[in-house]
């Protein structure tokens, strides 16, 4: 089969939906009918957080220019923190960004521990503290 002619036949008739929508036939689909029940295979998945990642990195270095000036751990600090509660979730550490600019890893990283995220995601912001505190993966 010509899966290129194939595909371009779907799309044309599926429509692309960046939103989950159901179906006539009431099934959870995004895509181009991708039917959401049958789930994603991992390839599928590591692209799309790939995409996400891009995304979270994106509107870091758009918010804070300063960012530039950090390591590459540091940089990944703030990027994954935007990754798992958007931009304007980390826009709430308030405290704990003042001091990275400043170049306060230390004070940082006891403000990124000092929050409700933390309580959330528990040994996740144990590690990115002491990521934010010695400047190392």
């Amino acid at each position: 089969m010509d899966n290129v002619k194939a595909a371009a036949y779907i799309r044309r008739y599926e429509g692309f939906s960046k939103l989950p929508y159901k179906c006539p036939t009431g099934h959870l689909t995004i895509g181009y009918g991708h039917n959401l029940e049958n789930g994603i295979s991992e390839n599928v998945a590591l692209f799309i957080l790939q995409e996400d990642l891009t995304r979270a990195e994106r509107a870091v270095k758009d918010a804070f220019p300063w960012w530039w000036k950090l390591d590459d751990a540091r940089q990944f600090v703030l990027v994954d923190m935007a990754f798992n509660m958007g931009l304007a979730g980390l826009k709430g550490f308030k405290k704990m960004l003042t001091a990275v600019e400043q170049g306060d890893y230390q004070t940082a990283a006891k403000e990124m521990l000092a929050s409700k995220w933390a309580a959330q995601v528990g040994r996740r912001a144990v590690e990115l503290s002491k990521i934010m505190k010695k400047g190392e993966w």
